[in-house]
């Protein structure tokens, strides 16, 4: 296991605090704001951990505030019922006596039924395409530390990247292979809180794909509004996963993105959608000829 993995699992690591009541640690460094995925995984483990029976089947959160990634975050529990098939749970994450997320998450126990999935597309095998740092090395300059930092989740796009190189691609559509960076233990909700937080990582750069965006630009806003997610089968997070996203539509400052996770064998495992916020504070800023 990576040093990276190994940090994540233990952020993953909720504190029990009283019944019902989980606290989670932020990860040591240089952030704006929390990490979306990071929110989300550590909401749903807290949920998971007042389950008893089934396994998680979807979730459903919003992003309400900015987190400070200085401030640990507390996550209040609702158990709201316990059936003989279905548990719910709703989860508050709170800093500072304010809500910054909520989620409701679903558990089901396993059961039998009529199958049928979509194809997985046809794409280049993992070990065929290089890592996220040989991909970035050329703009190692201008990432700065993020290029150094280690990072949990072994991410290999394929095709361009969109948010790296600042170019726009008229497809709205974005593939990669990714897995966690190391062998995990055998527990399905620690591999459902790993899909939720690389579920993350990269949804949102399908909204923008298309246009001329540019994260560093002081005109631009962007932000995860909601995220939801489906968990039809079982699946390792420490083995491939196909990331397939595809952004629908971008009007009113808002955009979708839909995202479906398919294993080594083609199995659809996961089905995920997310809502971003795409606003601009002003006139895009003009590119120079070497740029365009």
């Amino acid at each position: 296991m990576s040093e990276a993995l190994d940090q994540l699992i233990h952020l993953l690591d909720l504190e029990p605090i009283e019944v019902n009541i989980f606290r989670g640690i932020q990860p040591v460094e240089e952030r704006q704001r929390v990490f979306g995925g990071q929110v989300a995984a550590q909401a749903l483990m807290a949920a998971g951990r007042t389950v008893s029976a089934g396994q998680v089947h979807s979730l459903h959160a919003y992003f309400l505030r900015p987190g400070d990634p200085e401030v640990p975050i507390l996550y209040e529990v609702d158990r709201i019922r316990d059936g003989r098939s279905f548990s719910t749970r709703r989860v508050v994450a709170i800093q500072n006596g304010e809500a910054i997320f909520n989620l409701s998450a679903s558990f089901h126990v396993d059961e039998s039924g009529p199958e049928h999935q979509l194809p997985m597309p046809e794409v280049p095998d993992p070990e065929t395409l290089p890592t996220l740092t040989e991909r970035l090395e050329q703009w190692k300059d201008a990432l700065s530390t993020w290029f150094y930092r280690p990072h949990p989740i072994d991410q290999r796009y394929i095709g361009s990247i969109s948010w790296a190189t600042g170019g726009s691609d008229p497809d709205p559509r974005q593939r990669l292979w990714l897995r966690a960076d190391g062998e995990l233990p055998d527990d399905p909700l620690l591999h459902a809180c790993l899909a939720a937080y690389a579920s993350d990582l990269s949804l949102y750069d399908t909204i923008v794909r298309p246009h001329d965006i540019r994260w560093e630009e002081a005109n631009f806003m962007g932000a995860s509004l909601d995220h939801c997610m489906w968990f039809h089968r079982s699946f390792r997070a420490d083995e491939w996963l196909l990331y397939d996203t595809d952004s629908p539509i971008a009007t009113g400052a808002r955009g979708l993105a839909r995202g479906f996770f398919f294993d080594r064998s083609g199995r659809l495992v996961v089905s995920v959608a997310q809502e971003g916020l795409v606003r601009f504070l002003g006139p895009p800023t003009p590119r120079k000829a070497d740029e365009v």
